[in-house]
């Protein structure tokens, strides 16, 4: 009688708590495609190869068209009928490969997760790399490596170029966030909002985010150590081959005011590039109604010949609102666990497309040419390790006077052995994105690498970095019971923790 009535005041307690909505024993995650989010219903994608799940193109915000040009990132909008999120997303417009592609209509954001029940799962936020001009939320797919770090992967596509950063005084007419100039940043930090918003949705902690970039996208992260718009955005942190890069207000008006003159006197609206310049420096209404009535495929292509040089495209203005008069010299960051990592031939991608190089590389004839094959290496030597010493060490010692969170650094060394990567070692090394491959089978750099990276060292090298990735994202130290300790990094001890190829574990120095 005992255990009757026991069994039936416990089946009364699980109603009365199931209707105060304090349910606790039903907390696995749905693994269909069909969610409701704050904007509407969402129909996704079973990766059946890859088991995962994935929704692709998901707005986090309007379209930047018309008056929101050059304008914070708006809410997006509701949809009645069910969204489609089962193919990519447009990318932002953008000049690629000497073509304009994508459109101005596209804040939008990719998921992939596991297909298992796990719930509250930690969640990647990526920022693609493409100097803040070109890229795409598919840089990196989550598909390949979502099951092995066990996380929500969401992938952000924002603003680019001219209509990502703009610094000019006659578009100073909203809120002193918009009047920054930085309006990249401010995608970001709607990205995150959204995120904060919906992401339990899908599986996610929304108390467990890290944001993550690489090149480009990894100089934005790190601007958002120092901004305060991003104070309590995220929990971790992470930039792959990215540093401290950002630009002077007031210079790069100059700059914005000489890449646009020619459009100016093309519409006859001066007849001179000086008078263009001068009238784009000023804060006459006229020349922000000019700037609005630009089509965007006009506005992609200024500055694309930057490269990596933010001469030619500056952009992350120390504004003072957005990002701090002071720069990285501040003493209040946002103070979260990062980590930091580069390769060992970070320049050498560069040094090789650089024209001086190109053909010659092409047609194989750098090989025979004893005295430009003497300064390619100097170039990519030298560059790579200014590039990677930028990356990494030189930015942890100029925080490290005033942030409290660990920061942990590595430097990938790969292709040093021409009989087990024939290809990665005879002119790249560890380049730009060497850790790229190492996450997902079909790599961006498939026709430099060819099948390098398919052979038992680097398979097992891609396993033990995803090991320090998960227990990175999910904790904030990427150490595990499974390999070497990762040591934080100190200012007095700066030697790196390398990852070497070897035939049986990869050697941390």
């Amino acid at each position: 009688m005992r255990k009757i009535v026991s069994l039936l005041f416990s089946i009364f307690v699980a109603i009365v708590l199931a209707a105060c909505g304090q349910a606790t024993d039903n907390t696995a995650f749905k693994n269909d495609v069909v969610k409701e989010i704050s904007t509407g219903t969402l129909k996704g994608h079973k990766d059946e190869k890859n088991q995962v799940l994935e929704w692709l193109g998901v707005p986090y915000a309007q379209a930047p068209v018309g008056e929101l040009r050059w304008k914070a990132p708006q809410p997006p909008k509701k949809w009645k009928e069910e969204f489609d999120a089962t193919a990519k997303g447009d990318s932002f417009i953008q000049l690629s490969n000497g073509e304009i592609t994508g459109t101005e209509e596209s804040l939008n954001l990719d998921i992939v997760r596991p297909d298992t029940t796990d719930n509250k799962l930690p969640v990647m936020v990526f920022i693609h790399g493409g100097n803040n001009q070109t890229g795409h939320a598919q840089e990196i797919r989550g598909n390949d490596f979502v099951n092995d770090v066990n996380a929500v992967y969401v992938s952000v596509n924002y603003r680019l170029g001219a209509l990502g950063f703009n610094p000019l005084e006659a578009l100073k007419n909203g809120t002193d966030e918009e009047n920054s100039g930085n309006f990249t940043l401010l995608d970001i930090a709607a990205a995150l909002d959204w995120v904060e918003t919906n992401i339990e949705t899908f599986g996610g902690d929304k108390d467990n985010v890290t944001l993550v970039g690489f090149s480009a996208g990894g100089r934005d992260v790190m601007a958002t150590l120092i901004s305060p718009l991003f104070k309590d955005k995220y929990d971790k942190a992470i930039s792959f081959s990215g540093g401290m890069t950002l630009a002077d207000e007031s210079n790069s008006q100059q700059i914005f005011a000489k890449a646009m003159a020619p459009l100016v006197v093309e519409d006859k609206k001066k007849e001179s590039l000086e008078e263009a310049e001068k009238w784009l420096l000023s804060s006459d209404i006229e020349v922000r109604n000019y700037l609005y009535d630009l089509s965007a495929d006009r506005l992609a292509p200024l500055m694309g010949n930057a490269g990596i040089r933010m001469s030619v495209f500056p952009h992350l203005y120390k504004d003072g609102v957005i990002i701090p008069k002071e720069g990285f010299e501040i003493k209040k960051y946002n103070d979260v666990p990062l980590l930091l990592l580069t390769g060992t031939s970070e320049f050498s991608l560069f040094t090789a497309f650089d024209p001086y190089f190109a053909s010659s590389i092409a047609d194989s004839s750098l090989f025979e040419d004893q005295e430009k094959l003497k300064e390619f290496v100097f170039a990519e030597t030298y560059g790579s390790a200014l590039y990677r010493m930028s990356n990494t060490v030189d930015s942890a010692r100029i925080m490290s006077r005033h942030y409290n969170s660990p920061i942990y650094i590595t430097n990938i060394s790969y292709g040093d052995d021409k009989k087990t990567a024939p290809k990665t070692a005879s002119l790249l090394g560890a380049f730009h994105g060497v850790f790229e491959p190492l996450l997902q089978n079909s790599s961006n750099y498939a026709t430099f690498i060819g099948d390098d990276f398919k052979s038992t060292g680097p398979r097992e090298l891609s396993a033990n970095f995803k090991v320090y990735l998960k227990e990175f994202i999910a904790n904030g130290n990427p150490n595990s019971d499974q390999l070497p300790q990762w040591k934080e990094w100190t200012a007095e001890k700066t030697k790196f923790f390398r990852w070497m190829q070897v035939k049986k574990k990869p050697t941390f120095k």
